[in-house]
């Protein structure tokens, strides 16, 4: 086979309103020929680049084995984005509905071209895939829909819709999330600013959270991504940071809302600097129910105040905090409320108010020192 050519494929051109989709068939063992999986990573700027999860051995290895067995059939469709070199050629043979057009979809095909040169894009079946090309077969026809893309934050937004209904992990999509730009679900929309300011506190802020937060494309951070996103969306719509937002719109001055949470949270680090270096296993500082509940505390004492201000307002709280606190051993003495240990406290709803509420006891007492 020549270094370059044109793949000619068979396909159905289907109108929906505006766009178009393409159905079509294709040898399983050509798909490499042209279309690539787009890994999440980010680059050397710390930007996102890509928007599949790893592969996952054990899943391929299965559908590997059943593509092997008798009469093995994958009835579903794999969902391809194109680049604008794919092309679209009708038939002779005009439509016979008008929202359907038969033809031939022309695919570019170069085996000098690295993955991410490619011209199409792996959205919906990068495991099987995977295994149509490890197994020991000849060939293995496939149907697949496509769709010719404008750019890759079009690519993720149609990722992250077609697997809508699938359990894909909350990490990858809160990490794709800021970088989405069409419409999404409501429980997403919500999410998607708290989501953009975590991104930046765990990259291009080297402030408290940098590279501590647990994502797809920082593996070795120790706090959990949805404390964060549930702590920044509750100060978003009730609390400190609210003040940062547009109420016609909901969006929002990103830079005070970061300098906001830097400052708060440098304050909570420094005060607390040994608890805050372990991961939550080890202590409740960093643990959902801790990140949560000094969330709590930053609403309650820096509501309407600017980032500048907030160490005056935080600094002799956060000593009654630590007099009393007992992140990593001991126990929590709040009033004549009985003692807690001090790993007893669990993420959930109650004990996050519970804590809340025994921090607030610790900051109205008086000084111990």
């Amino acid at each position: 086979m020549a270094d370059r050519q044109i793949l000619r494929l068979p396909a159905l051109e289907i109108r929906q309103g505006s766009r178009r989709i393409y159905c079509f068939a294709v040898d399983g063992k050509r798909l490499h020929e042209f279309a690539a999986v787009s890994r999440i990573r980010r680059d050397a700027t710390d930007h996102l680049q890509g928007y599949q999860r790893p592969e996952v051995a054990s899943h391929i290895r299965a559908i590997q084995r059943y593509l092997e067995s008798e009469n093995p059939m994958l009835p579903n469709a794999l969902v391809l984005a194109f680049d604008g070199r794919v092309r679209f050629e009708p038939a002779a043979a005009r439509e016979v509905v008008d929202y359907s057009t038969p033809g031939e979809l022309l695919v570019p095909i170069d085996e000098t071209l690295e993955d991410d040169q490619k011209p199409a894009w792996v959205v919906d079946g990068q495991q099987r895939c995977a295994a149509i090309r490890d197994a020991d077969i000849g060939e293995f026809p496939v149907a697949a829909v496509g769709f010719i893309a404008d750019d890759e934050a079009e690519q993720r937004a149609q990722f992250i819709l077609v697997n809508n209904t699938k359990p894909l992990p909350k990490g990858l999509i809160h990490e794709l999330l800021p970088d989405t730009n069409t419409h999404l679900p409501p429980a997403y929309a919500r999410r998607q600013l708290p989501a953009a300011l975590m991104t930046r506190l765990n990259g291009t802020f080297h402030g408290p959270f940098y590279r501590a937060i647990a994502t797809p494309t920082s593996p070795n951070g120790y706090i959990k991504d949805n404390s964060i996103l549930r702590m920044i969306e509750h100060s978003l719509y009730q609390g400190a940071l609210y003040q940062y937002r547009d109420p016609m719109d909901g969006a929002g001055d990103v830079e005070q809302m970061l300098a906001h949470l830097t400052v708060y949270w440098s304050l909570v680090r420094d005060t607390f600097s040994e608890a805050w270096a372990l991961p939550p296993r080890l202590s409740r500082l960093t643990h959902g129910v801790g990140i949560q509940a000094m969330g709590f505390i930053m609403d309650h004492l820096t509501e309407d105040l600017p980032p500048q201000e907030i160490p005056n307002a935080v600094n002799e709280a956060l000593k009654r905090i630590e007099a009393g606190a007992a992140w990593t051993a001991g126990s929590w003495k709040f009033g004549s409320a009985e003692a807690r240990k001090w790993n007893s406290f669990q993420n959930t709803p109650n004990d996050v108010r519970l804590l809340t509420d025994g921090l607030l006891y610790l900051i109205n007492q008086e000084a111990l020192f």
